[in-house]
C-alpha cells in the first residue's frame, strides 16, 4: 500500500529530577548533601532512510515518544539519560508543523538527520545548592519539560525521470519495458492508482530512477480525477517525459490536444514544474505502418524534442534511455552549479529556540522550609530522599 501523507505526534523525553539526599555513613557525622543530578531526556530524531519507501508505518501509529531521563540518586550519582528515538522516513519527505503549517525540514537527501524535538535537561540535585549559608538544602530541581508537537508528513518521490500523460497513454507499459518494475497494465483508464518506481539500466553501469505517475486529466491541478494527489511527486524529478498517444481511440483528444491539455495542468499547478526539462515521446507507432502522425505532431510543436517509440514492440527504447541519461546529467550539472552559487546558510533549516538556562533558585521550592546552618543535624537525620 502506498501511503504518502501522515500526521504524527512527537514528544521528546522529560529531564529526570534531581535527588534530595544526605550522606549517612558510620563515623561520618553531618555528611552533608550528596543528591545527584537527573539525566537528560531523549531527543526525537528524524532520519531519511533509503530502505523506507512510504509512510505506511505511520498509518496505524500516531504517537512517538522518546525515553525520559532517569532521576538522580544519592552519593552524587547522575541519572541515566533517556535514549533518543529515531524515526526513519523515506527520502523526499516534507516535515510540517501541523498547527502552524510551517515547513520545518525537507529530507531531500538520503542519510539526512534532524532533531525535531529536544529532550529536557535533567534537574540539579541538592548537592549543587550547598553553600556556606545553606549547608543542608532539602530541595532539588525538577527536570525540564520535553518539547512536543504534531507533525504533518508529506512524501514527494525522488526520481530522475517522471512520466506524465493522459490515462492509457502507455506510461506503465514504458516503465515495465525499461525497468524491472511490474505495474498493473490494462486497457481502461486509471489502471495506475498510485506512483510506481523503476530503476532503468543503461549500458556502462549507469542507472536512473523513473516514476510512473497516475494519468492526468483536464482540471487535475484543481483536484479532478486523481488530481494534485500525485502531481506533487513530479516536482522532485529532474526530467519530465511527456507520453503522447499518436493513435488515440475515437472520441479521445488528438495528440496535440492531449499534449497542450497536460501542459496547461502542469503550468497551473507549479511554474517550477512546468519549467523542468521535457522530452515528448510519441508512443504506439506500431499501430500504423508510417510515421505520419508523428510528423504532424512535430509540425505542430516545432523546436520541441520529440522521440517516436513503441512500448509494445520496444522500437526506439534503447535510444530513448540514452537520451534521458544525457538530459539527467545536464540537469545534475545545473543543480550543482546553482547550489555552489548560493551563499552559505541560505538553505532552509530547522531552528530551535534555546532552552531556558537552569540556575539556582533564589528561594527554596515551595513546600521546603528555608535552610540555615543550624539545620544541618536535623537534615542529616531526615535520611535519604530520592
Amino acid at each position: 500500500m502506498f501511503i504518502d501523507r501522515a500526521e504524527i505526534y512527537v514528544r521528546a523525553g522529560k529531564g529526570g529530577p534531581g535527588c534530595v539526599s544526605f550522606r549517612r555513613e558510620r563515623f561520618i557525622p553531618k555528611g552533608g548533601p550528596d543528591g545527584g543530578d537527573g539525566g537528560k531526556g531523549g531527543d526525537v530524531v528524524l532520519v531519511a532512510d533509503e530502505s523506507v519507501a512510504t509512510l505506511l508505518d505511520f498509518a496505524g501509529r500516531h504517537h512517538w515518544i522518546a525515553e525520559n531521563g532517569k532521576p538522580g540518586s544519592g552519593q552524587n550519582r547522575t541519572g541515566r539519560s533517556g535514549r533518543d528515538l529515531e524515526i526513519r522516513l523515506p527520502p523526499g519527505t516534507l516535515v510540517y508543523d501541523r498547527d502552524t503549517g510551517r515547513l520545518l525540514k525537507d529530507l531531500n537527501e538520503p542519510g539526512m538527520r534532524v532533531i525535531i524535538a529536544r529532550g529536557g535537561r535533567g534537574g540539579q540535585g541538592n548537592a549543587k545548592f550547598a553553600s556556606s549559608r545553606r549547608q543542608a538544602p532539602r530541595f532539588a530541581q525538577p527536570g525540564e519539560p520535553a518539547e512536543e508537537r504534531w507533525l504533518r508528513l508529506e512524501l514527494k518521490l525522488i526520481a530522475d525521470v517522471g512520466l506524465v500523460g493522459l490515462p492509457n497513454a502507455g506510461k506503465s507499459t514504458l516503465l515495465s519495458r525499461l525497468s524491472a518494475a511490474r505495474p498493473k497494465i490494462a486497457d481502461y483508464p486509471f489502471t495506475t492508482l498510485e506512483p510506481q518506481l523503476g530503476i532503468v539500466e543503461v549500458p556502462g553501469y549507469r542507472r536512473f530512477v523513473m516514476a510512473d505517475i497516475p494519468g492526468l486529466i483536464e482540471g487535475a491541478h484543481a483536484g479532478h480525477g486523481l488530481g494534485d494527489e500525485f502531481l506533487r511527486h513530479i516536482e522532485r524529478t529532474r526530467v519530465i517525459v511527456h507520453l503522447v498517444d499518436v493513435h488515440p481511440l475515437p472520441g479521445a483528444p488528438s495528440p496535440i490536444q492531449a499534449y497542450r491539455m497536460i501542459r496547461k495542468e502542469l503550468q497551473a499547478y507549479s511554474e517550477d514544474l512546468a519549467a523542468k526539462p521535457e522530452l515528448i515521446v510519441a508512443n504506439k507507432i506500431d499501430l500504423a505502418p508510417d510515421l505520419q502522425a508523428v510528423d504532424e505532431l512535430r509540425a505542430e510543436l516545432p523546436g520541441h524534442p520529440i522521440r517516436a517509440i513503441s512500448g509494445v514492440t520496444g522500437a526506439g527504447l534503447s535510444g530513448l534511455a540514452e537520451q534521458l541519461w544525457d538530459m539527467i546529467e545536464q540537469a545534475r550539472r545545473e543543480e550543482a552549479e546553482a547550489k555552489a552559487s548560493r551563499p552559505p546558510g541560505s538553505d532552509p533549516f530547522l531552528r530551535f529556540e534555546p532552552a531556558p538556562a537552569l540556575s539556582e533558585p533564589s528561594e527554596p521550592h515551595a513546600g521546603f522550609p528555608d535552610e540555615s546552618d543550624d539545620d544541618l543535624g536535623t537534615a542529616r537525620d531526615a535520611g535519604n530522599e530520592s
